[in-house]
């Protein structure tokens, strides 16, 4: 056990200090806390906390809350809700801050388990009550699970994940930003998630956000209030 905790830091650390060189480092931080109802329904609420340095210059905040219903053991649909801040880049919450925002957003999710690894799907529809006007935005992400050390996910497992994001909008020229993880995870129990990893993030051009790389590391609890042993993948989380 020692040496799996080990392992996973020296990746951690690897991933932080070799995109550090690039002067474009930002740290991606987040809180997750999921809670199981019964067989059908979940909540869960996140904070994430972003700067464009490294621990330094934060300018994003949110948090969000989400009720998501299961349709089987592959397909759910999530309804959510959220208050977002961006601010000015050149210090910690420098202001004017750049935009205020209240978004909801409908979603489906939809898991393919593997042999070896579980694809995942997820489509958003966002609206976004923002400071600078009403927007709408359509999201798809496609994710990839991969268990290191067991067969699936569950206490004491390390896994890879990888995903890629793709946000569109109804208005030219529609495109408006990738985003791309790569990272691993360590599943402590069936309660407690550490996910750290790299983001990259590719903006056409949008005004609330600047697209840079960024050192993400993220703690997720679950709690399953059901009381029953089935155990469910790991939570994605969304922003």
């Amino acid at each position: 056990m020692k040496n799996k905790i080990i392992l996973f830091s020296i990746i951690a650390v690897n991933f932080c200090f070799t995109c550090r060189g690039q002067d474009r480092l930002g740290s991606w931080n987040i809180l997750n806390i999921n809670v199981k109802l019964n067989p059908k329904w979940s909540f869960f609420t996140e904070s994430q906390l972003r700067s464009l340095s490294f621990y330094n210059q934060f300018h994003y905040y949110d948090i969000k809350a989400t009720a998501t219903y299961k349709l089987n053991k592959d397909l759910s649909a999530t309804v959510g809700f959220g208050s977002y801040k961006t601010f000015s880049e050149g210090g910690n919450f420098n202001e004017p801050i750049q935009n205020e925002e209240i978004r909801s957003w409908l979603q489906i999710n939809i898991k393919n388990p593997l042999q070896h690894f579980t694809l995942a799907h997820r489509y958003s529809l966002e609206q976004r009550f923002t400071s600078n006007g009403y927007k709408n935005r359509f999201r798809y992400r496609l994710s990839a699970t991969i268990p290191i050390n067991q067969r699936k996910i569950a206490a004491k497992t390390f896994y890879i994940l990888v995903w890629d994001e793709l946000f569109l909008t109804n208005n030219e020229p529609y495109f408006e930003r990738n985003r791309l993880f790569l990272g691993c995870g360590y599943e402590m129990n069936s309660n407690l998630t550490l996910q750290t990893g790299y983001i990259y993030q590719l903006d056409y051009k949008v005004n609330d956000e600047t697209g840079r790389d960024f050192f993400n590391i993220a703690l997720l609890y679950n709690f399953d209030l059901s009381k029953k042993q089935e155990k469910e993948l790991i939570p994605t989380t969304s922003d």
